[in-house]
């Protein structure tokens, strides 16, 4: 992880694999575990936190896991402080180029997915600008293993892109400020609903690694 550059306030790589047995309370919440607890997982994830209040924080995830069935799942959004509608139309446009490839029904299903997923019901609000996000993946593994591939390097495109048109712009304090604020709904979210994190903590991950997503402040109000 780096903290506090240039561009990012923190930034953080993260590759993990676990094994194990999923404790009773956690089998029926996996897919494939019910009946038999032994799993195998792997995982990345990547999470920015920008320096700039004017660039959106960027999330990627992808992982494979077996149980007694094997899926991928995954998914990338961006957490913008503040309106960009031509930016917010260049992420979603390189995403659903990318799902287009592979199947035009996926660009569709996995935006409503993710516009769902990262949802605050305490807040009645939407974390970001959302993108996709999507889980159960298990049709024909090379297709699959492509395709998230491919998701990949769709959201190192959209944050390279980003990064370069705006890490330069001017912002002022109460910007600074309004991105902490924003922060806080990022936290919020992560702590009480990411299935990643959750799935971190039930299976005896590395602490320090699972939170690396949090950044290293934030406000509310």
């Amino acid at each position: 992880m780096i903290k506090n550059g240039g561009v990012f306030d923190s930034v953080g790589v993260n590759f993990s694999e676990v094994s194990g047995k999923f404790e009773k309370k956690f089998r029926s919440q996996i897919l494939g575990a019910d009946k038999n607890p032994n799993y195998w997982a792997s995982g990345i994830s990547v999470v920015a936190h920008m320096k700039n209040p004017k660039i959106p924080a960027m999330h990627f995830n992808t992982r494979f896991i077996v149980t007694s069935k094997n899926w991928f799942g995954g998914g990338m959004d961006a957490t913008p402080s503040f309106k960009d509608d031509r930016e917010r139309k260049f992420f979603h446009n390189k995403i659903k180029f990318t799902c287009d490839k592979y199947n035009k029904r996926y660009y569709p299903k996995y935006k409503k997915w993710c516009d769902r997923y990262f949802y605050l019901p305490h807040r009645k609000e939407t974390r970001g600008i959302g993108g996709i996000f999507f889980d159960y993946k298990k049709g024909n593994w090379e297709n699959d293993f492509s395709f998230v591939r491919n998701v990949g390097l769709c959201f190192l495109d959209c944050a390279k892109n980003i990064i370069k048109k705006k890490y330069r712009l001017k912002w002022t304090k109460n910007q600074k400020n309004e991105q902490l604020y924003k922060r806080g709904r990022y936290i919020e979210f992560n702590l009480l609903y990411d299935r990643g994190t959750k799935f971190g903590l039930n299976t005896g991950g590395n602490v320090e690694a699972i939170l690396m997503s949090l950044p290293p402040n934030a406000k509310w109000k």
